[in-house]
Order: C-alpha cells, then structure tokens, then sequence
C-alpha cells in the first residue's frame, strides 16, 4: 500500500485555500503532478501558478464538486489519477435551529455526497491499474459529535463510514487500492475562525503545515487512519461507558463550548477547506 508521491499524479479538490493549497505545494515538492479543482477558478490558478513558478507540475480546474454532472465533465477531461485527496468541505457553526435549510443541504452536497461523485470519477481506473490512494478528509468530529455542528459532524460521522467501508470493498476485493480516512481536530485556518480549546496540552488546535505534511507522509506510507492529535483517538473506548458517563467526559474537556466563538468566514467558499 506505499505510495511514493514523485511522479504520481495527485488530484486534491478544495486545494485553492487553505490545507488543500499546503498539500497542493508538499506534494508537488515531493515530486508529483497536481491537478487543483476548487470551486473558485481563481483560486485554484494561484496555486496552479506558485507550483509551476517553483519547478513543478499542475492544472487547475474550477470544479463544483457537489455538481455530479460537473464532476463527471471534469473527471473525463483529467488524467488519470494515483493519489485523490477529497478534501473540500464547508461549516455553518450554527445550532440545529437557526440553520437555514440551504445551508444544511449544502453542507452535506459538499462535505458527503460529493464524496461518491468525485471517487467514482477516479476509483475505476485506480482499480484497473491496481493501484492509488483514496483520501477522505474527515474530522474529529466525525467520531464525537459537538454542539453547533449538527450538519458538519453528522456529515463528519458520513465521511468517516464512507472511507471505512470504501476500505473493506476495495481489501476484500484485493484492489491494491488505499482508503485513507484522516480525522483532524481543529486546524488554525479562517474555516474554523475563533473556535477555541480548553485543554490545549492535549488538545491544540492544530497548525495546517504540519496536517498538510502528516497527510502527505501518511500517503506515502500506506497509512489507512490518520487521527490528529493522537488524543483524539481517546474518542473510541470512551464509548463503552454509559451516555451519561460519556457526556460528563467531554464536558469535562470541553468539546462542547469549542464552538462558542465560532466566527468562519465572513463569506464561506462552499469548495475549499481553508
């Protein structure tokens, strides 16, 4: 399942912005070709331009990922992929109630079914060659859920199922084909603007250069679960308490005021995580 990024081609969606531009650069310094689809052409250009201005290989497409018509336009027109990194996503940060409807279908168009449309774009020739890497970026919300995240870690929790049971179809299979679910806890980008930690030590709020860097290098090593911090990981056996007991804990650690402050953009860019 090891995967070397020189000479592959590397397809990251939201990679306009945010971890998806930082991932974009590492992979093409790692010697790989890029292809960059965002919602924002624009966007995805700048990025296309600083990779080739520094030596590299990259196109940029501007691609609505939850548009599976759009996808599929576009997935005709590119390469064939080795390593597909689905990492576009959105967050309202509003509580169930004051949600607007467009806002909750959309968050699950982009963070959810954009899933299946994207993959199945490129999962075919993967097989056929026997070999790639599909990445999924989940979250740590996607294994706890967390108050003004109904949508996001509902979607979350849908990620994470999606790349896990992708995992089983493809090693029951013998595919040669990689499902790698990445589940980080807050990164300190403007997606996520003002949410705050209340055990830091344990629980940082993490710095996008090194979640960019620790994807790529679990990439290269066949990694199928990459949990960011590792504390997180803490999640799973926790579970076996009663609710209650479970609850307790995580008020405990505060999971549930992280999104007090919660700002985000002040226009969210429904195809990049940044």
């Amino acid at each position: 399942m090891r995967q070397q990024l020189r000479d592959r081609t590397v397809l990251i969606t939201g990679g306009g912005s945010g971890i998806g531009r930082l991932m974009a650069l590492g992979a093409a310094e790692r010697g790989a070709r890029i292809v960059i689809w965002d919602l924002s052409g624009e966007a995805a250009t700048s990025v296309r331009d600083e990779i080739r201005a520094a030596g590299g290989q990259a196109v940029a497409q501007a691609v609505d990922v939850a548009d599976r018509d759009a996808v599929r336009a576009a997935g005709a027109q590119t390469e064939p992929v080795d390593v597909l990194i689905n990492n576009a996503g959105v967050v309202a940060g509003k509580q169930l109630l004051d949600a607007t409807e467009e806002a909750i279908e959309r968050t699950f168009r982009v963070n959810t079914l954009a899933l299946f449309w994207v993959t199945r774009a490129f999962l075919p020739g993967m097989i056929a060659r026997g070999d790639g890497t599909v990445v999924t970026v989940s979250s740590a919300a996607g294994m706890v859920g967390v108050a003004r995240q109904t949508d996001y870690s509902a979607s979350k929790f849908a990620a994470f199922g999606f790349a896990e049971s992708l995992r089983g179809e493809l090693r029951k299979h013998g595919t040669g084909v990689n499902s790698l679910v990445v589940c980080p806890y807050y990164i300190d980008t403007g997606m996520f603007s003002g949410v705050q930690t209340k055990v830091g030590s344990l629980l940082p709020i993490l710095r996008p250069e090194y979640v960019s860097r620790k994807v790529l290098d679990a990439v290269e090593s066949g990694t199928r679960q990459l949990v960011m911090p590792r504390f997180v990981r803490a999640v799973a056996p926790a579970r076996v308490l009663p609710v209650a007991a479970f609850d307790w804990l995580m008020d405990r650690f505060g999971i549930n005021d992280t999104m007090d402050h919660f700002r985000g953009r002040d226009e969210q860019q429904p195809n990049g995580r940044s």
